[in-house]
C-alpha cells in the first residue's frame, strides 16, 4: 500500500508525494488528473528509456488520449536549452496544447529539464516526477525547482514551476549502480544536517540497512528526507529565504562540479561541499572540531568522497564567485551553528572559502607526504 505527503503552496494543498514499491497504483493516481482526456508525453532520457521507457509507455496506452516519448542522450552535458528547444520542436509537431500532461521519468537531469520545459511550453503545462534516482527521490523532484544549465554554469537557467503529483517507486532504487546510488545519499545527509539532527543519527545507525537498500529502511529513510524538504518548501517556496539553507554544500559543490568537468556526480560534489562548509563552521567556532571531524568521516561509511584531487583551489574559488545564489553581490553561504541546524551567511570571506577549498584538496604533494 503506498503511503504519501501532501505538499502545501501558498497555504493550500498543492501536490502529492507517493511513497510505492512498484508502479502498481501510477494509475490510479495519475486518473486524478483526468489523463482520460490528455495527451502525455514521457520526457525520459536514453539510459532510463532502456529501462523503463516502454512499460511506462505500454501502461499509459489506452488510458489517456495519445502517449508518446521524448527521450534526450544521458548525462549532465545534455541539460541545456538546445535539449529543450527539441522537446518544444516535438510537443509541437505532436499537437500538444496547454491541457496535455508531461511526465518526468528519470533522475534529477530529467526532472529538473522537464521541469522547464513544462513551466515555459505555452506559457505552462501540468507535470509530474516519476524520479528513478535516490537523488531525485530525496530532492530535486520535490518542490518546483526547475531548469538547465547554461555553459557549464549549473542551472542559471530556470523557474519555478510545482508537479502535479511526485510518484516514487522505490524498487527502482534496486537498479541503480553502486556509485550512483550513494552519490543521492549526500542530499539525504544534508537534510539531517540543516534541520533534523534526530534524523541524522537514524541515518548513522541504520547505515548498515541504508548500504544493502532494504526496501522498508528506504521507505522510511526517504519520507523523513522529504518531510525536511516539504517544510522547508512550503514556508519559502521560491527562496526568498530559509529555503536557501537547502544549498547546504552547494556553492562550493557546484564549483568542484564544474572544475572537474562534470566527471564527478552532483552528490559526490555535494559531499564535498558539506565537508568544506562545515569546516568553515569549525574555524568559526560554531561547531565543535569533534562535530566537524564527525561530519566529515560519517560520508565515508556512505561510499562519498570527502577529499578531490586535479583542481586548482583558486579556480574553484572563482567559480563560487559565479554562483547564481548571491544577495546584493554577496555570496549565501550556509553554515551549521550545530548539527541539525543551519544559518544563512553572507560574510564568508575569499579566505575562507580557499583555506576550505585546501582542506579537501588531495594533491600530489599529500600523496607524498
Amino acid at each position: 500500500m503506498a503511503e504519501r505527503l501532501n505538499v502545501l503552496y501558498q497555504k493550500k494543498p498543492s501536490y502529492d508525494i507517493v511513497f510505492s514499491k512498484s508502479f502498481d497504483e501510477l494509475l490510479e493516481e495519475l486518473a486524478t488528473l483526468e489523463i482520460n482526456r490528455r495527451r502525455i508525453c514521457i520526457v525520459t532520457d536514453s539510459k532510463v528509456d532502456e529501462i523503463y521507457g516502454e512499460s511506462l509507455l505500454s501502461l499509459l496506452e489506452g488510458n489517456c488520449v495519445k502517449a508518446v516519448k521524448f527521450v534526450f542522450p544521458n548525462g549532465e552535458e545534455n541539460k541545456n536549452l538546445d535539449t529543450v528547444r527539441d522537446a518544444y520542436r516535438f510537443l509541437i509537431e505532436q499537437g500538444f496544447d496547454r491541457k496535455d500532461l508531461l511526465i518526468a521519468l528519470g533522475g534529477g537531469v530529467v526532472g529538473d529539464t522537464t521541469g522547464y520545459i513544462a513551466a515555459t511550453y505555452l506559457r505552462g503545462v501540468d507535470f509530474v516526477q516519476i524520479p528513478t534516482t535516490l537523488l531525485a527521490q530525496a530532492d530535486s523532484s520535490i518542490g518546483g525547482k526547475t531548469g538547465v544549465d547554461f555553459d557549464g554554469y549549473k542551472n542559471m537557467v530556470g523557474a519555478f514551476k510545482m508537479p502535479k503529483l511526485v510518484y516514487m517507486n522505490l524498487s527502482v532504487l534496486n537498479t541503480l549502480e553502486d556509485r550512483q546510488y550513494f552519490a543521492g545519499f549526500a542530499e539525504i545527509m544534508k537534510h539531517g544536517l540543516i534541520k533534523d539532527s534526530m534524523f541524522y543519527e537514524w541515518l548513522i545507525e541504520n547505515m548498515y540497512e541504508i548500504c544493502e537498500r532494504d526496501p522498508d529502511v528506504l521507505q522510511e529513510m526517504l519520507m523523513r528526507s522529504c518531510t525536511v524538504k516539504k517544510l522547508v518548501v512550503e514556508k519559502d517556496p521560491t527562496e526568498q529565504g530559509d529555503r536557501a539553507l537547502l544549498n547546504f554544500g552547494h556553492t562550493i559543490g557546484h564549483a568542484i562540479e564544474k572544475a572537474k568537468n562534470f566527471e564527478l556526480y552532483h552528490g559526490e560534489c555535494v559531499a564535498l561541499g558539506a565537508v568544506a562548509a562545515a569546516y568553515i563552521s569549525w574555524k568559526r567556532e560554531l561547531l565543535s572540531m569533534d562535530e566537524y571531524y564527525e561530519i566529515r568521516d560519517m560520508f565515508v561509511p556512505f561510499y562519498l568522497p570527502i577529499s578531490v584531487d586535479g583542481i586548482d583551489p583558486e579556480e574553484v574559488l572563482k567559480l563560487t564567485k559565479a554562483d547564481k545564489k548571491k544577495e546584493n553581490g554577496k555570496i549565501r553561504f550556509v553554515l551549521l551553528k550545530k548539527i541539525g541546524k543551519a544559518v544563512i551567511d553572507t560574510s564568508v570571506t575569499d579566505e575562507e572559502i580557499l583555506a576550505a577549498i585546501r582542506e579537501i584538496h588531495f594533491s600530489d604533494e599529500d600523496a607524498h607526504a
